[in-house]
């Protein structure tokens, strides 16, 4: 990535910040946008600078659209211009359906959707202008299986994902490859606040690989999305879950073999 100028939002906690980072020690400069965050944005940019870097911090409340078209141009103004874009930020609740307001509805769709469509939009002028420009769009596996109370977060990971392959197909002609990555259960801050670390290693053990991911997980899949390694990816979803999407809820374990045992009678050896 030398010579990048990448643009990650939400990199102040969690996998933004570890996608930047991760960016970094590949030899992209990077701005790191934040909204509630800003001290870890900034630790973050220190670290990169520490490692003989380019790093700087941008605020804007994607809750507001003209915040969002703002830090499109300071990002520019800041780095030169952005080859690669990395929408990341997002906010989730969970919340019974019945319960779920217009206002708590029309914000999540506002960061979580309306914000990087329009971030990307205005972006385009020096995504156009450059060689080999990335987007890459930050999903869920919320995306691709329902749970409870998770009505509107999933429903704008379903759209983020619906928007990437979309966009991908509109824009590769123009020299732009847009992909989307869709993490599974990921060790993030937020996770810390409401959940016991008791809790966390417990879910660590439900997942097929044993263990929850990490920040610098997405973050390297990223990096080889932008990179001239990915050059022939093009409107893809890459789930990342330590197997989480790949066990049938059905079974009793993953961890067991199935039972009763099918094929009996015209499988041979069954």
């Amino acid at each position: 990535m030398n010579g990048k100028r990448v643009l990650v939002t939400g990199a102040g906690t969690g996998i933004g910040r570890g996608t930047a980072l991760e960016f970094a020690k590949a030899g992209a400069a990077v701005a790191l946008h934040c909204s509630h965050s800003s001290a870890g944005a900034a630790e973050a940019a220190a670290e990169i600078r520490a490692s003989g870097g380019t790093a700087v911090v941008l605020e804007a409340d994607f809750a507001k659209i003209e915040e969002v078209q703002g830090l499109a141009q300071a990002a520019v103004a800041s780095l030169g211009g952005v080859d690669v874009l990395v929408n990341n930020a997002g906010i989730t609740m969970n919340r019974e359906f019945e319960k779920t307001t217009p206002g708590q509805f029309d914000l999540l769709y506002a960061v979580n959707v309306r914000a990087p469509f329009f971030l990307t939009q205005a972006l385009m002028p020096s995504l156009l202008a450059s060689r080999g420009a990335a987007v890459i769009n930050i999903s869920s596996i919320h995306a691709m299986g329902g749970r409870r109370e998770h009505a509107v977060y999933a429903g704008t990971r379903g759209a983020i994902t619906s928007f990437t392959r979309t966009l991908a197909i509109e824009l590769a002609p123009r020299g732009i490859r847009v992909n989307c990555i869709a993490p599974g259960p990921i060790d993030v801050e937020n996770h810390h606040k409401v959940l016991s670390d008791e809790s966390i290693a417990r879910s660590g053990s439900c997942i097929p690989v044993g263990f929850i991911g990490q920040p610098f997980d997405v973050g390297k899949l990223a990096v080889f999305l932008a990179s001239e390694a990915g050059r022939y990816i093009v409107g893809q979803t890459f789930v990342i879950d330590g197997g989480t999407t790949a066990w049938f809820s059905l079974c009793d374990s993953f961890r067991d073999s199935g039972a009763p045992r099918f094929g009996q009678g015209y499988v041979p050896g069954v």
